[in-house]
Protein backbone atom coordinates (compact mmCIF):
# COMPACT_ATOMS: atom_id res chain seq x y z
CA UNK A 1 0.00 0.00 0.00
CA UNK A 2 1.36 3.45 -0.88
CA UNK A 3 -0.35 6.07 1.26
CA UNK A 4 0.17 9.72 0.33
CA UNK A 5 0.84 12.13 3.20
CA UNK A 6 -0.93 15.45 3.35
CA UNK A 7 0.72 18.87 3.20
CA UNK A 8 1.74 20.30 6.55
CA UNK A 9 -0.43 22.70 8.50
CA UNK A 10 1.24 26.07 9.03
CA UNK A 11 2.90 25.94 12.44
CA UNK A 12 0.79 27.64 15.09
CA UNK A 13 3.57 28.69 17.45
CA UNK A 14 5.49 31.21 15.35
CA UNK A 15 7.65 28.64 13.55
CA UNK A 16 8.40 29.82 9.99
CA UNK A 17 7.08 27.81 7.06
CA UNK A 18 9.69 25.53 5.53
CA UNK A 19 11.02 26.67 2.17
CA UNK A 20 12.88 24.87 -0.63
CA UNK A 21 16.27 25.66 0.92
CA UNK A 22 15.39 23.44 3.92
CA UNK A 23 14.19 20.60 1.66
CA UNK A 24 17.27 20.79 -0.58
CA UNK A 25 20.75 22.22 -0.25
CA UNK A 26 23.49 21.87 2.38
CA UNK A 27 21.21 21.53 5.42
CA UNK A 28 19.18 18.78 3.76
CA UNK A 29 22.35 17.02 2.59
CA UNK A 30 23.78 17.10 6.13
CA UNK A 31 20.51 15.71 7.55
CA UNK A 32 20.49 12.91 4.97
CA UNK A 33 24.14 12.12 5.78
CA UNK A 34 23.08 11.71 9.41
CA UNK A 35 20.29 9.34 8.35
CA UNK A 36 22.86 7.26 6.43
CA UNK A 37 25.30 7.32 9.38
CA UNK A 38 22.80 5.42 11.53
CA UNK A 39 22.33 2.66 8.92
CA UNK A 40 18.71 2.23 9.97
CA UNK A 41 16.85 2.47 6.66
CA UNK A 42 15.47 -0.93 5.67
CA UNK A 43 17.06 -2.58 8.73
CA UNK A 44 15.25 -5.68 10.02
CA UNK A 45 12.90 -4.95 12.89
CA UNK A 46 14.27 -5.77 16.33
CA UNK A 47 11.08 -5.00 18.25
CA UNK A 48 12.34 -1.90 20.04
CA UNK A 49 10.58 0.59 17.81
CA UNK A 50 7.43 -1.55 17.72
CA UNK A 51 7.19 -1.07 21.49
CA UNK A 52 7.51 2.70 21.09
CA UNK A 53 4.75 2.82 18.44
CA UNK A 54 2.52 0.65 20.63
CA UNK A 55 3.19 2.85 23.67
CA UNK A 56 2.41 6.01 21.70
CA UNK A 57 -0.90 4.61 20.42
CA UNK A 58 -1.81 3.32 23.88
CA UNK A 59 -0.87 6.45 25.82
CA UNK A 60 -2.63 8.80 23.41
CA UNK A 61 -5.48 6.37 22.61
CA UNK A 62 -5.02 6.83 18.87
CA UNK A 63 -5.69 4.15 16.28
CA UNK A 64 -2.34 4.76 14.58
CA UNK A 65 1.18 5.56 15.77
CA UNK A 66 4.41 5.29 13.82
CA UNK A 67 8.15 5.64 14.15
CA UNK A 68 9.48 7.08 10.90
CA UNK A 69 12.82 7.81 9.31
CA UNK A 70 12.65 10.41 6.55
CA UNK A 71 14.90 9.71 3.57
CA UNK A 72 15.37 11.91 0.49
CA UNK A 73 12.29 10.66 -1.36
CA UNK A 74 10.54 8.32 1.06
CA UNK A 75 9.32 8.03 4.61
CA UNK A 76 10.35 4.63 5.95
CA UNK A 77 8.37 3.15 8.82
CA UNK A 78 10.68 1.69 11.44
CA UNK A 79 7.51 0.67 13.28
CA UNK A 80 3.76 1.04 12.97
CA UNK A 81 0.83 0.44 15.25
CA UNK A 82 -2.55 0.24 13.52
CA UNK A 83 -1.13 0.60 10.01
CA UNK A 84 -0.44 -2.95 8.94
CA UNK A 85 1.33 -3.80 5.70
CA UNK A 86 2.81 -0.35 5.06
CA UNK A 87 6.62 -0.13 5.10
CA UNK A 88 7.14 3.24 3.42
CA UNK A 89 5.42 6.10 1.61
CA UNK A 90 6.66 8.87 -0.65
CA UNK A 91 8.24 11.91 1.00
CA UNK A 92 6.48 14.45 -1.18
CA UNK A 93 5.69 17.43 1.00
CA UNK A 94 3.58 15.99 3.74
CA UNK A 95 3.36 15.73 7.47
CA UNK A 96 6.25 13.37 8.23
CA UNK A 97 8.61 14.99 5.75
CA UNK A 98 7.66 18.48 6.91
CA UNK A 99 7.84 17.61 10.61
CA UNK A 100 11.57 16.78 10.42
CA UNK A 101 12.22 20.19 8.90
CA UNK A 102 10.60 22.06 11.79
CA UNK A 103 12.22 22.65 15.16
CA UNK A 104 10.31 20.91 17.94
CA UNK A 105 6.98 19.09 17.90
CA UNK A 106 4.50 19.48 15.06
CA UNK A 107 0.72 19.26 15.46
CA UNK A 108 -2.32 19.37 13.17
CA UNK A 109 -5.34 19.54 15.48
CA UNK A 110 -8.05 19.23 12.83
CA UNK A 111 -7.06 18.64 9.21
CA UNK A 112 -10.64 19.14 7.97
CA UNK A 113 -10.67 22.85 8.83
CA UNK A 114 -7.15 23.63 7.68
CA UNK A 115 -7.19 25.11 4.16
CA UNK A 116 -3.90 23.37 3.29
CA UNK A 117 -5.12 19.91 4.32
CA UNK A 118 -8.91 19.89 3.99
CA UNK A 119 -8.94 18.57 0.40
CA UNK A 120 -6.24 15.94 0.84
CA UNK A 121 -7.37 12.36 0.00
CA UNK A 122 -6.47 11.05 3.48
CA UNK A 123 -8.66 13.75 5.01
CA UNK A 124 -11.64 13.65 2.64
CA UNK A 125 -11.38 9.99 1.66
CA UNK A 126 -12.27 6.80 3.49
CA UNK A 127 -9.25 7.11 5.81
CA UNK A 128 -10.67 10.29 7.39
CA UNK A 129 -7.47 11.65 8.91
CA UNK A 130 -8.21 14.51 11.29
CA UNK A 131 -5.32 14.69 13.79
CA UNK A 132 -1.55 14.35 13.54
CA UNK A 133 1.09 15.04 16.20
CA UNK A 134 4.81 14.33 15.81
CA UNK A 135 7.95 14.74 17.86
CA UNK A 136 11.25 14.69 15.99
CA UNK A 137 13.88 12.02 16.56
CA UNK A 138 16.93 14.22 17.13
CA UNK A 139 20.57 13.08 17.14
CA UNK A 140 23.06 14.44 19.72
CA UNK A 141 24.47 16.68 16.99
CA UNK A 142 21.04 18.13 16.24
CA UNK A 143 19.85 16.30 13.11
CA UNK A 144 16.19 15.34 12.90
CA UNK A 145 16.09 11.84 11.40
CA UNK A 146 12.38 11.16 11.57
CA UNK A 147 9.44 11.29 13.94
CA UNK A 148 7.39 9.46 16.50
CA UNK A 149 3.83 10.39 15.64
CA UNK A 150 0.24 9.67 16.52
CA UNK A 151 -2.69 9.87 14.09
CA UNK A 152 -6.42 9.87 14.69
CA UNK A 153 -9.66 10.13 12.78
CA UNK A 154 -11.02 12.56 15.37
CA UNK A 155 -9.76 16.12 15.99
CA UNK A 156 -7.80 16.61 19.21
CA UNK A 157 -5.74 19.01 21.24
CA UNK A 158 -2.34 18.24 22.73
CA UNK A 159 -1.38 19.65 26.12
CA UNK A 160 2.18 20.65 26.96
CA UNK A 161 2.40 17.50 29.11
CA UNK A 162 1.21 15.38 26.16
CA UNK A 163 3.89 16.89 23.95
CA UNK A 164 6.56 16.16 26.56
CA UNK A 165 5.47 12.51 26.59
CA UNK A 166 5.65 12.31 22.79
CA UNK A 167 9.06 14.01 22.83
CA UNK A 168 10.26 11.52 25.46
CA UNK A 169 9.22 8.62 23.21
CA UNK A 170 11.16 10.23 20.35
CA UNK A 171 14.15 10.63 22.70
CA UNK A 172 13.95 6.90 23.50
CA UNK A 173 14.18 6.13 19.76
CA UNK A 174 17.17 8.47 19.47
CA UNK A 175 18.84 6.75 22.45
CA UNK A 176 18.28 3.34 20.85
CA UNK A 177 19.76 4.57 17.57
CA UNK A 178 22.86 5.81 19.43
CA UNK A 179 23.27 2.45 21.19
CA UNK A 180 22.77 0.62 17.90
CA UNK A 181 25.35 2.81 16.15
CA UNK A 182 27.87 2.26 18.96
CA UNK A 183 27.38 -1.51 18.65
CA UNK A 184 27.89 -1.38 14.86
CA UNK A 185 31.04 0.71 15.28
CA UNK A 186 32.42 -1.57 18.02
CA UNK A 187 31.73 -4.66 15.94
CA UNK A 188 33.53 -3.19 12.95
CA UNK A 189 36.45 -2.06 15.08
CA UNK A 190 36.77 -5.54 16.58
CA UNK A 191 36.68 -7.05 13.09
CA UNK A 192 39.24 -4.53 11.84
CA UNK A 193 36.87 -3.00 9.27
CA UNK A 194 36.26 0.42 10.87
Amino acid sequence: MNLPMMPAEPPSQGVPTVGPEEREGPAAAARLAAVRRYEILDAPADGSFDKIAWLAATIFRTPIATVTIVDRDRVWFAATEGLDGVSQIGAEPGLCASAVLQPGPYVVNDAVVNPRTMDHPLVRGDFGLRFYAAAPIVTPDGYRLGTVNVIDTEPREMSDADMRVLETLADLVADHLETRLAAITASRTAAGTA
